[in-house]
């Protein structure tokens, strides 16, 4: 008797995997997920580079003519990578870092305020790492490059 009072249900709408080949092209990532992706490769970028990064600031640091030649590297260039390639890497480093850390009080601020976070929020946020991170990187970018 039940079943014939309540109306039949519509058909539930049908996931599928995506398919590499031929759905990559056309399918849209949502803001928030492109901000997902940026935010493990800057993550993995810095990681991988940290290294690099402690020995070239102990290097630097510990002496004038270490901090002359890592600043004639950046000018000048070494062997065959000219200077503008190290600016080029460091100015990946300081988007990496940007990113990582505006998307990560993203993440803490939708961790701390979870009943608030709603499919616009998500969205206006993600917009909002997105623009900020490069926003800030082209200002340092010019500042690396001599533009001020």
């Amino acid at each position: 008797m039940t079943e014939l009072a309540t109306p039949p249900r519509p058909p539930r709408r049908e996931f599928r995997n995506i398919n590499a080949f031929t759905d990559l092209t056309t399918y849209r990532l949502p803001p928030a997920g492109i901000v997902s992706i940026l935010h493990r490769v800057s993550g993995v970028l810095m990681f991988l580079l940290m290294p690099f990064i402690i020995w070239m600031f102990d290097t630097s640091l510990s002496s004038d003519y270490s901090f002359a030649k890592f600043k004639s590297a950046f000018n000048i260039g070494v062997g065959f990578a000219p200077g503008w390639f190290f600016k080029l890497v460091a100015l990946a480093l300081i988007w990496a870092y940007l990113h990582h850390f505006i998307a990560g009080l993203r993440h803490l601020w939708m961790d701390v305020s979870h009943s608030a976070v709603t499919k616009e929020f998500g969205h206006s946020s993600a917009m909002f790492t997105l623009g900020a991170s490069i926003i800030l990187t082209l200002a340092l970018g010019a500042k690396l490059f001599g533009l001020y």
